[in-house]
């Protein structure tokens, strides 16, 4: 049944396949930009990831301003405010973020500093405080995960303040996103399955959550089929480009989703954890999010029941009695989570982790309760529901 109101918002232009790569130049001109600056980091280059980008430009009008590859795995306001001066010094006149997260968020955040002028981001932080639209802007990214190409947030550490500081405008939007599977071709395996079970989260927190609405429910289940169906050959066979294309669709079909109709407590607690034991995002996703559906099942478990299509098929689906089917794709979920830590020792608990403390839970517990996500999560939750559900992730 559709919402009695609802918004749906995606102004994105998705480049996809296998040859995404050649059309950024024609793209570029067409939104009258000559020197694009590229955004990334060490780790993309010295992989050589730019390599077929570097191509492209070659036979074209377009020429690559700069490369700033100075991105640490946290961005902070200081990258930012390098990036833009090297993007004045060189006169360029776009950017093209090429990466993970970090990348993308630095990358966001430097078009407000270039567009808007001056060093100080704090001014912009916050939800839709730019005035103006933001210069010409494409994502390549280089993991299948965060969904950030098609988001309109950005976080950037205050390294003085101790802070993460969160912008939001749709004026942050990328103009385009480009998925090619060169770009995801060298992703480790722990990686993959890190970032891919991020994208599962986003994806099951966006149809399972209160926000939901027809347009992103048909996003997020279309992405949960494509992990369910390519995650596990992209590990067992690495240089599969179109599993690989598989899964960066899915991520990209996730973060559309979940940017119209948000997450839930998978996320608060997430972000609380990521705070204190300093882990990474899809990590976190991936430990709490079966223990999450099981605290929300009294809820919405016919809304987690509906997951059994897409995440094990027809005819799982069809064999399993409709009142078992919640509890059949929470099962499915802790079944991919065993075989992923079986290959890639992806950690499906919080004592696996090795990095956290039964003494930090009640600090990661209250962070959570104050996490803005945990407004859109379908149960209530007290700080002693969250301290539960950490016990029985422990």
């Amino acid at each position: 049944m559709a919402k009695p109101y609802y918004e749906f918002f995606c102004p994105v232009k998705v480049i996809a396949g296998h040859a995404a790569l050649e059309h950024i130049p024609y793209e570029l001109a067409a939104l009258g930009s000559k020197r694009p600056m590229i955004i990334t980091d060490k780790g993309v280059r010295s992989n050589h990831l730019l390599a077929p980008i570097e191509a492209a430009f070659e036979p074209t009008d377009v020429e690559i301003g700069f490369i700033f590859d100075d991105v640490p795995p946290d961005s902070s306001l200081e990258t930012v405010q390098a990036a833009a001066k090297a993007y004045r010094e060189n006169g360029c006149d776009a950017i093209i973020a090429v990466g993970g997260g970090s990348v993308i968020d630095t990358s966001k955040a430097t078009n407000i500093l270039v567009t808007e002028g001056g060093d100080d981001l704090t001014k912009y932080s916050g939800a839709h405080n730019l005035p103006n639209p933001l210069k010409p802007f494409f994502v390549i990214p280089t993991t299948s995960g965060t969904g950030s190409e098609v988001t309109m947030v950005a976080v950037v550490s205050d390294n003085q303040k101790h802070v993460k500081m969160a912008f939001a405008s749709n004026y942050l939007m990328p103009h385009a996103a480009i998925l090619d599977p060169r770009m995801t071709q060298t992703l480790p395996p722990h990686l993959t399955a890190m970032t891919a079970m991020d994208a599962m989260t986003h994806a099951i927190e966006a149809y399972t959550c209160m926000a939901a609405n027809p347009i992103s429910d048909a996003y997020a289940t279309a992405a949960i089929k494509k992990i369910s169906n390519n995650m596990f050959n992209v590990l067992d066979n690495p240089n599969d480009a179109q599993a690989r294309l598989e899964l960066a669709q899915a991520s990209t079909m996730a973060g559309i989703a979940f940017s119209n109709s948000m997450v839930g407590i998978v996320h608060s607690l997430g972000h609380a954890l990521g705070a204190v034991a300093h882990l990474p995002h899809g990590l976190c996703m991936n430990l709490f999010l079966p223990y999450v559906l099981e605290y929300n099942k009294e809820i919405n478990g016919d809304k987690i029941a509906d997951l059994l299509l897409p995440l094990a098929g027809a005819d799982i689906y069809a064999q399993t009695p409709a009142n078992l089917r919640a509890d059949k794709t929470i099962a499915m979920l802790n079944t991919m989570r065993d075989h992923l830590y079986a290959r890639t020792k992806l950690p499906r608990t919080l004592s696996e982790t090795g990095k956290v403390s039964k003494e930090q839970l009640d600090d990661v517990a209250e962070k959570a309760l104050n996490d803005g996500s945990i407004i859109y999560n379908p149960k209530e939750a007290t700080f002693k529901d969250l301290r539960n559900i950490l016990e029985k992730a422990w």
